[in-house]
């Protein structure tokens, strides 16, 4: 479900949900998942137009997934073309720090999944960092985020 005005957009083009996506990301959600949710396959849409989207669905509905996504689409993209540079790209806050770690740990697998997955495509991708930054994160951390900026950053 959708909190917006139904004025202000049209409805999300019929068809395939996974059309805007790399083909690399496409394969990589085919292989993981068997079909988007709905939250997905309304949220992808309207968040790969730049449109402000707010995603309102029950736990575990895809959510933080549909978001995150498409910014690894668009890092992908960046990646492929060699605009890819070290720099934040996508910030993710949470008001708590077990879940930013968790966030970040999540992030982890399918990155490291899409970047073997690009390989066997025959993509030769830099690898998409992320990091979580909270109020314990070590000086020294603190440090390579300023001299190394990961591209999604918790």
């Amino acid at each position: 479900m959708f909190e917006r005005d139904p004025a202000a957009a049209p409805p999300p083009p019929a068809g395939d949900p996974l059309a805007a996506f790399h083909p690399v990301v496409r394969a990589w959600f085919e292989r993981r998942f068997r079909h988007p949710t709905d939250a997905q396959a309304e949220g992808w849409p309207r968040i790969h137009a730049g449109e402000t989207t707010l995603i309102a669905a029950p736990t575990g509905s895809g959510k933080t997934l549909a978001a995150f996504l498409v910014g690894i689409d668009q890092l992908i993209r960046e990646a492929e073309s060699g605009d890819l540079d070290d720099g934040t790209r996508i910030v993710y806050v949470s008001p708590l720090k077990a879940l930013s770690n968790d966030i970040q740990r999540n992030l982890e697998e399918p990155l490291d999944e899409i970047r073997t997955l690009a390989k066997e495509m025959g993509y030769d991708l830099p690898p998409i960092i992320s990091a979580v930054r909270t109020g314990d994160t070590p000086p020294s951390a603190r440090q390579t985020m300023v001299r190394r900026p990961p591209h999604i950053l918790v």
